[in-house]
C-alpha cells in the first residue's frame, strides 16, 4: 500500500487498519501494541513499533481520553531527594485534579520493557522522569500515543526535543568553593557524583572555575569520583583524609555524600569544622539537624518538581511551552560545618 497524503502533499500518519495491512497482522494485534498490551509476540511488537516510527500513527476521531494520572519515575526511591520531588509533583497535580503514580528503576537510568508497557496500558496524562532518561524507542512510543514527557534533573543533555527542568549546578559548585576560599582554605577537595550525571560535571566545573579565578592550582589528588550515596562519600573521604597532605575542606556534591564525610572525620578523630570544613549540595531537610548543621547549596527540588508538573499539564492540554528548558537558581546556605582556616 502507499501512504496517504494530506492537502499539502505530505505523508499522513497511518491508521490502525493501514498499519495492520503493512505488517501483515490483524487490526486487533496492532491495537494491542498501540495500547501497551503484553500478549503480542516480541518480533511482531518490534515490527509494528518500527512501522509506527516510520509512518506515524493516526488516531481515530473518537480519541480515548488519558487517565487523570501523572507517571513519576525515579532511578531509585532512597533518602530525602525523592520525597522533596514527590511533594512538588503532588502539589501541582492536586491543583489539576490529577493523581500521581510512582515507578522505581532499581538504580537503572533507563526503564525496561515492562515499564513502558505498563505506562502505555495506563495511558497517563504524562510522564516525568527524574534523574533518569528514556531510550529513543521509548520516547517514540510515548510520542505516538500523545503522552507528553518531561525530564527533571536529567542525567545527560536533553537537548531541545524533550522539555526539562534543572538547577544551576555550575553556579552552585562555584558558590560552594568560593565560600571555602573566602574562609582561607586552599587544600579544597571535591567528591563528585558519577561521570554520567551532567549535574555532577557542572558542579565540578564550578569548583574548577572558583579555584582558577583565585589562582589556586587544581590538584588532581583532591578530586574524587563519588556516586551520590552516603557509602561513596565515606569511602572517598577516608581516602582524602589519609593523604600525606590532606585537605582542610571538602565539597561533597550532594548532601548524602557529606554525611559520609562526617562519618570519615569521626572515625579519624577530626572535628568539624575545627579540623575540617564541609559543604554539601541539595539542602535536604535533615542537614539542618546534623551535628554540626551542614553548610550546603540549596537546590530547590520541590519548586523544580512543581515546574516540571506544570510543564507537563500544558503539554497535555496542547499548549505551547514558552521555553523547553527551565533552570532554577541555587543558593549557598551557611551553617556551622565551615569555619576559617
Amino acid at each position: 500500500m502507499t501512504a496517504t497524503k494530506d492537502p499539502s502533499g505530505a505523508d499522513r500518519p497511518l491508521t490502525i487498519a493501514q498499519l495492520a495491512e503493512l505488517a501483515g497482522v490483524s487490526t486487533a494485534t496492532v491495537s494491542k501494541v498501540v495500547n501497551g498490551r503484553s500478549e503480542v509476540a516480541p518480533e511482531t511488537r518490534t515490527l509494528v513499533e518500527r512501522l509506527i516510527r516510520e509512518h506515524g500513527y493516526r488516531r481515530q476521531k473518537r480519541r480515548v481520553s488519558p487517565a487523570a494520572l501523572v507517571e513519576l519515575v525515579f532511578h531509585a526511591l532512597e533518602g530525602d531527594y525523592p520525597i522533596e520531588i514527590i511533594k512538588g509533583v503532588e502539589q501541582a497535580a492536586r491543583e489539576h485534579h490529577l493523581a500521581v503514580v510512582l515507578s522505581e528503576l532499581q538504580h537503572r537510568h533507563t526503564p525496561g520493557k515492562g515499564w513502558i508497557e505498563g505506562v502505555l496500558s495506563r495511558r497517563p496524562t504524562g510522564v516525568i522522569a527524574v534523574f533518569s532518561g528514556l531510550t529513543d524507542e521509548q520516547r517514540d512510543q510515548l510520542a505516538t500515543r500523545d503522552i507528553p514527557l518531561v525530564l527533571l534533573d536529567p542525567t545527560g543533555d536533553p537537548g531541545h526535543l524533550v522539555p526539562s527542568v534543572g538547577a544551576g549546578n555550575w553556579s552552585g559548585g562555584l558558590s560552594a568553593t568560593r565560600h571555602l576560599l573566602r574562609l582561607g582554605h586552599r587544600r579544597i577537595a571535591i567528591i563528585t557524583g558519577p561521570d554520567y550525571a551532567l549535574s555532577s560535571r557542572a558542579r565540578l566545573d564550578g569548583y574548577r572555575t572558583a579555584l582558577d579565578t583565585t589562582g589556586v592550582p587544581v590538584d588532581p589528588a583532591l578530586i574524587r569520583r563519588g556516586d551520590f550515596l552516603v557509602e561513596g562519600g565515606l569511602a572517598q573521604a577516608r581516602h582524602l583524609l589519609r593523604l600525606p597532605d590532606p585537605p582542610t575542606a571538602i565539597f561533597a556534591c550532594n548532601d548524602g555524600q557529606a554525611v559520609g564525610v562526617y562519618q570519615a572525620a569521626y572515625e579519624l578523630g577530626l572535628r568539624i569544622p575545627d579540623d575540617l570544613s564541609v559543604v554539601g549540595f541539595d539542602d535536604l531537610p535533615p542537614t539542618r539537624w546534623a551535628v554540626p548543621p551542614l553548610t550546603t547549596i540549596r537546590q530547590p527540588l520541590t519548586e523544580m518538581a512543581v515546574a516540571a508538573a506544570n510543564m507537563l499539564v500544558k503539554l497535555a492540554q496542547g499548549e505551547p511551552l514558552p521555553q523547553s528548558r527551565i533552570e532554577l537558581g541555587t543558593e549557598l546556605v551557611v551553617r556551622s560545618s565551615t569555619a576559617p582556616l
